[in-house]
């Protein structure tokens, strides 16, 4: 299992201009950035964190599903990553490795498609307490270089595995792009009470973009612990 990374890896876009039914054009090149370091998204409070039967959680005191309203659940000491599956599959190979600071990339071996992770904290990213759902658009709007209210009505619900693989128990945004015969797809999740996001950017020339990102979920969950 891979480390806690900090950082994104820039994602160039470009031109991008947010249409219906999710679609997003993709040319030129535009920045996008991810922040470095953590910040309070809430005050500490002395209520006491829920039982498992309480919160509908587990043993361990980690809610049985990530939906966007069990963000809240989370402590902000719980430490939250993407399995890595990819890294021991015969279908993938390293594109950009690990950077220390929160981003790499596999792609395909055909090479009509490239997976791109990251993981870290959400200083930069506008989260709003207690709304996980809106947070993720946020998160998705520092990729697009925009704000959530430009992403909401465009971007869809979609989801994580948790845990392990098989299940759709973490709650994310999703917003796709098309440019001729390339298809992107971007999906986010922002914890903002522990103030952590996740995303992962499948891009497909030539290739069944949502058949890939299907298959990137179902080997690489989020896990918590």
């Amino acid at each position: 299992m891979s480390s806690m990374r900090t950082k994104a890896l820039p994602y160039r876009l470009a031109a991008i201009a947010l249409v219906a039914l999710a679609t997003v054009p993709l040319s030129g090149c535009v920045s996008g950035s991810i922040p470095t370091e953590t910040s309070a998204t809430q005050e500490p409070t002395s209520t006491p964190e829920p039982t498992s039967e309480e919160s509908g959680g587990t043993d361990d005191g980690l809610p049985a599903t990530l939906s966007f309203d069990d963000g809240d659940l989370l402590s902000d000491s719980v430490s939250i990553e993407w399995s890595d599956s990819l890294l021991i599959d015969d279908g993938w190979k390293v594109t950009s490795a690990d950077d220390g600071n929160g981003g790499w990339e596999y792609g395909t071996i055909d090479g009509t498609c490239t997976a791109r992770f990251w993981q870290g904290y959400t200083t930069d990213v506008q989260v709003t307490p207690g709304d996980d759902s809106a947070s993720s658009d946020a998160l998705l709007g520092v990729l697009l270089q925009t704000d959530a209210a430009t992403v909401t009505p465009n971007a869809v619900d979609g989801a994580f595995a948790y845990q392990t693989s098989g299940n759709t128990d973490v709650a994310n945004r999703q917003i796709m792009g098309q440019d001729g015969d390339r298809t992107w797809i971007m999906a986010a999740r922002a914890f903002a009470t522990p103030g952590l996001g996740f995303y992962l950017i499948v891009d497909c020339t030539g290739g069944d973009a949502n058949a890939v990102l299907s298959e990137v979920i179902e080997k690489n969950a989020i896990v918590a612990y």
